[in-house]
């Protein structure tokens, strides 16, 4: 019966000039049940979720809301109606306390008085034990982890009254333990009659957390299902159009020589503090290093020095037999090391050039490329043009600005031209954050492939099952050091989850 759907959204349209994101897309999702969301990027997903959070308006259709038909103009609307919606980056103002936060926009007395905000926060301290969300309510933003500010997030969605919770990719950020904590927050939600939507990539999150299951395929709605009606193998191929690989990683083989040698390494972060100290790895030829850790914790910093853009103050990294210039990139790339950095857009590519010049970024020296100091402009653009079709990357013509390209070929473009280089060593930072599943499982078989040729790969990842799938040795990292090493076979989520939140330092570390 209608009246038994929180959500009902009805031939819903939705489009941008001649572009229709959202293509008649029937949603429905039960009160008091969790519902998972699943979908490629660029499947629709996320318009459909801010349709109903109010930041877009739809071209076409109709909502219910309770089995009563109504308008989101705003997100203001949809917080009337008693939606609210956790982004996956935070929206929060980091110099405030996280009471103030949650306040930010209540109509308050003129002068607010320690009196009125003690109880504020006695209240939020109320509401956020009554779900099991434990947060600091005087500390600022900036000095909680990822993991308290999400429940920040969700506090300040329950706070305002909202009985429908959309998460977007909750759990991106978060250790095994925080996601695990997670999950008997949105259970406690649903025992008290929440309606929650979750957005997700990951298969096995919404198996283990939600009731039933819908997927978006190229801005339609393909299937809705309930979970114990399904698996994973099922969902994969219901996003995708077609079978994926079994596996992500191949038969063990037994690696090579040292490659990579760090030792005792020490470099200080942006704002001048210590982000590694006394660092120690080692990666051997034919194998995936997998580095796991809290954002924070200086994989960034590792990543960056190994390819040149930070110089270390103590320590020593010796690479292929000899030592590694300190703060070189051009040393770096003509040592063989490529990098994909964690944001492709930032620091990887340049959006407002086209595919040939961001192609040509670490060739253009070269004989093959250019001539006395002349690129090649014919034989550049032939050679972009190969790349472009062996790595499928999908683009309207050669001179669009990568900006305008989708996340998945904007990171295809950008391990295009790191293999390109034909690199002894690739660092990999969260190489599918972002991706949909199948440019996720091209990503894999990549590297896989790299690995296979007796290259190596340095594989720094929040995602604790791609670390866990692809690599031959897991190293977990906390507060710029090592703290645990393990052999694949060895790999334990509830040890790992442990040790990325600290809660076994002291203990003898790897090096």
């Amino acid at each position: 019966m209608a009246d038994s759907y929180s959500v009902e959204m009805q031939s819903i349209v939705k489009r941008f000039g001649t572009v229709a994101a959202n293509d008649q897309v029937d949603f429905r999702v039960k009160r008091g049940e969790i519902h998972a969301l699943l979908g490629e990027n660029g499947a629709g997903k996320s318009t459909i979720m801010c349709m109903l959070s109010g930041v877009y308006r739809p071209t076409s259709g109709t909502i219910l809301i309770n089995g009563r038909e109504v308008q989101i103009r705003s997100p203001k609307d949809a917080m009337k109606l008693g939606v609210g919606m956790v982004f996956q980056n935070f929206r929060l103002v980091q110099t405030l306390t996280a009471a103030e936060n949650i306040v930010l926009g209540e109509a308050s007395p003129f002068w607010r008085s320690k009196k009125w905000m003690r109880r504020k926060q006695e209240e939020i301290e109320a509401l956020a034990g009554r779900f099991g969300l434990s947060i600091p309510v005087d500390r600022p933003i900036w000095q909680l982890s990822v993991g308290e500010q999400q429940r920040v997030e969700i506090v300040k969605t329950l706070y305002r009254g909202a009985d429908i919770i959309i998460l977007d990719e909750p759990t991106s950020v978060l250790t095994p333990g925080e996601a695990e904590a997670l999950y008997a927050t949105l259970k406690t939600m649903k025992r008290e009659g929440k309606t929650v939507i979750l957005t997700t990539h990951k298969l096995k999150e919404v198996m283990a957390a939600a009731d039933h299951i819908s997927v978006m395929r190229k801005g339609k709605m393909i299937s809705s299902l309930s979970v114990a009606d399904t698996d994973e193998r099922e969902l994969a191929k219901l996003m995708v159009g077609k079978e994926l690989g079994e596996q992500r990683h191949y038969e063990r083989r037994t690696a090579g020589k040292p490659l990579l040698s760090v030792r005792g390494l020490e470099v200080a972060s942006d704002h001048g503090r210590k982000a590694l100290e006394g660092m120690s790895i080692t990666v051997h030829e034919g194998e995936i290093v997998g580095i796991a850790g809290v954002a924070g914790n200086g994989q960034k910093e590792l990543a960056e020095t190994l390819a040149g853009l930070l110089a270390w103050k103590r320590g020593t990294v010796h690479f292929n037999g000899n030592e590694l210039r300190n703060g070189s990139v051009i040393g770096a790339i003509e040592a063989g090391i490529s990098h994909v950095p964690e944001n492709r857009m930032r620091s990887g590519l340049a959006g407002s050039l086209g595919i040939v010049d961001n192609l040509l970024f670490k060739s253009y020296r070269s004989r093959e490329r250019s001539r006395f100091g002349v690129l090649r402009t014919g034989s550049n653009r032939s050679w972009s043009q190969r790349l472009v079709e062996q790595f499928d990357v999908k683009t309207p013509n050669m001179d669009t600005p990568v900006q305008q390209l989708s996340g998945g070929n904007q990171q295809k473009l950008l391990f295009a031209r790191e293999v390109n280089h034909d690199p002894l060593l690739m660092i990999a930072v969260h190489p599918t954050q972002g991706l949909d599943i199948g440019a996720a499982d091209g990503v894999y078989r990549l590297l896989n492939g790299m690995r296979d040729e007796g290259k190596s790969v340095l594989l720094i990842s929040e995602d604790l099952d791609e670390v866990i799938d692809l690599s031959d040795r897991i190293l977990v990292i906390y507060n710029g050091r090592i703290v645990l090493e393990l052999a694949r076979e060895e790999a334990d989520r509830e040890l790992i989850g442990l040790y990325m939140a600290g809660l076994h330092v002291g203990e003898e570390e790897a090096g």
